[in-house]
């Protein structure tokens, strides 16, 4: 070849390594997004699926691990590090019971057994950005388990998929049980606020904290995040909306199956001073008095003496007043939300024979029985059974839920969308016994139902990629719709309008609205919701 045609090839070749280039990095080498990236404590590496686009980066420190001495305090940011740190697998979960599917939750919504760890807060993020200034919406997901039990590695959270489709997916890990809520006066005295108890509420808010100083090294927006929660998760996403602390953390909140706007049944929110009685005669029975002794105690020592039920306290700090108080007052930070709850997610323990059924509710509702027997029939022990399922759900969630969507669509100039998810397992599932179970919805709006090993059907793909759409188009804009989507109006007191999900999706009044007007009411007149 000649001189003149060797340049030529050389200058061709340059020319498509450019191309090449540009393709991968859009806004320049420096703005790139690879899967070594460096953020405010140093350089991480993530591992990218060829297939999706999408680097995951798994268990990256967002505080100082809450051991020793840092047991039971509010978190820290994590020390800084010099070598890129391998963020390619998931970092250890919080300290709970050990981890065994029961009735329709099976091990795909649950951590594995190990590792477990009081060394448990970090937090995971997927993204398909290719450059720092795309500015994709931020996506956080908060974990439910009664705030006992859960995790950011369970299966059915996997951040993949929704990432591919477009925003920047956290999932993280904070506090649980004893180690997250346990209240003592030592513990206040010690603290610069005087408070104590809130620290797996202080661990979620420090990672919307690193989220705020650090994702846009991930292509995502820092002004531009949605929190969401399911279960506990939601109740939390309640608890940040009432929090001074979160303010400006977020801009958007989801909430599926949970909530605190009135008083729950199962979650108790005790004011500080009791909070700090009741961890002093915990202290007492285990005669470890001394907050010295008690930091001493190991991990799984602890967790079985300090085994119950904890959840968020109003401490004056985090939470200055309760929670149903604050909404009730609309002092919550006011933001678009989308909320809603599952057909099927009631709690019975033991089934009433219908003779009995009728009795417990006429003993329950007095003159108004006959009125609630109307909604929730007994006229066979199949029936019955039915009923109580019903009314379960809508005392623990369907009420709350539907108050707050009237609270806040009144309170301010931001939309409320909310749902009724009432799809149920096909016939050849092993779980189509529990119907739209609490749950069940999960999968579907984080489009992950491949990661759940279920019999699935066209029609639950379907709603999958509908479900996770309106998910998507709101965590970017606040608003579920967009092209190609069914309309799904904002809720407001009037018409009630809401979707429902299931095998063929429509918008419909409320179903159920006037028994749970009636329940409300009720409730209401009788001191039982606040």
């Amino acid at each position: 070849m000649s001189n003149r045609g060797t340049s030529y090839f050389l200058q061709l070749a340059s020319l498509a390594l450019l191309t090449i280039l540009v393709a991968f990095y859009p806004h320049g080498h420096s703005d790139a997004i690879s899967d070594k990236i460096k953020i405010a404590s140093g350089s991480i590496s993530g591992v990218r699926n060829l297939k999706s686009g999408v680097i995951a980066f798994k268990g990256i420190p967002y505080a100082t691990p809450p051991v020793g001495d840092m047991r039971w305090k509010a978190p820290v940011p994590p020390p800084n590090w010099n070598d890129t740190k391998s963020c390619d697998h998931f970092g250890p979960s919080p300290m709970q019971a050990k981890p065994v599917p029961f009735l329709m939750l099976s091990s795909e919504f649950m951590v594995p057994e190990q590792p477990m760890s009081e060394d448990c807060l970090y937090l995971n993020v997927w993204t398909a950005a290719k450059s720092k200034n795309e500015k994709r919406p931020v996506f956080v997901w908060i974990y439910g388990g009664g705030f006992a039990t859960g995790g950011a590695s369970a299966p059915a959270y996997d951040g993949e998929t929704l990432a591919a489709k477009g925003v920047v997916f956290v999932s993280l890990n904070y506090r649980l049980g004893i180690f997250g809520f346990l209240s003592l006066p030592s513990l206040s005295a010690e603290s610069e606020q005087r408070a104590s108890g809130n620290y797996g509420l202080l661990d979620q808010i420090a990672a919307l904290q690193w989220i705020r100083k650090n994702i846009t090294a991930f292509g995502g927006d820092p002004e531009n995040v949605t929190i969401a929660g399911q279960s506990a998760g939601g109740m939390s996403v309640n608890c940040l909306l009432a929090s001074p602390l979160a303010i400006g953390l977020f801009q958007r909140a989801i909430a599926e199956s949970g909530n605190l706007v009135l008083t729950s049944p199962f979650i108790k929110t005790p004011d500080l001073k009791k909070a700090e009685q009741q961890g002093d005669q915990w202290a007492s029975k285990i005669n470890k008095p001394s907050l010295a002794d008690l930091r001493k105690i190991p991990a799984q020592e602890l967790l079985h003496e300090g085994m119950g039920l904890y959840g968020p306290i109003v401490d004056g700090y985090i939470l200055k007043e309760p929670v149903p108080q604050v909404y009730a007052q609309s002092k919550q930070n006011h933001v678009p939300l989308l909320i809603g709850w599952n057909g099927g997610e009631g709690i019975v323990v033991v089934f009433r024979k219908k003779e009995e059924y009728i009795q417990d509710i006429r003993k329950q509702f007095g003159e108004e029985a006959d009125k609630v027997l109307g909604y929730y029939p007994a006229s066979n022990d199949e029936e019955a059974a039915a009923s109580q399922i019903a009314l379960s759900r809508d005392k623990l969630i369907g009420i709350s839920t539907y108050k707050w969507a009237q609270m806040e669509s009144g309170a301010g100039n931001h939309s409320v969308y909310l749902y009724n998810f009432d799809k149920k397992p096909s016939p050849q599932d092993r779980f189509a016994q529990y119907g739209a179970f609490h749950t069940a919805e999960i999968p579907y709006a984080l489009s992950n139902l491949e990661k759940i090993k279920r019999p699935w059907e066209p029609a639950d793909v379907s709603l999958s990629q509908l479900m996770s759409a309106y998910w998507i188009n709101f965590a970017k804009t606040g608003d579920p719709n967009g092209n190609g989507l069914p309309e799904w109006p904002a809720f407001d007191p009037v018409n009630s309008k809401v979707i429902v999900f299931d095998n063929e999706s429509k918008i419909q009044r409320l179903p159920g609205k006037d028994r749970l007007d009636l329940l409300y009411e009720f409730y209401i007149k009788n001191g039982i919701a606040k």
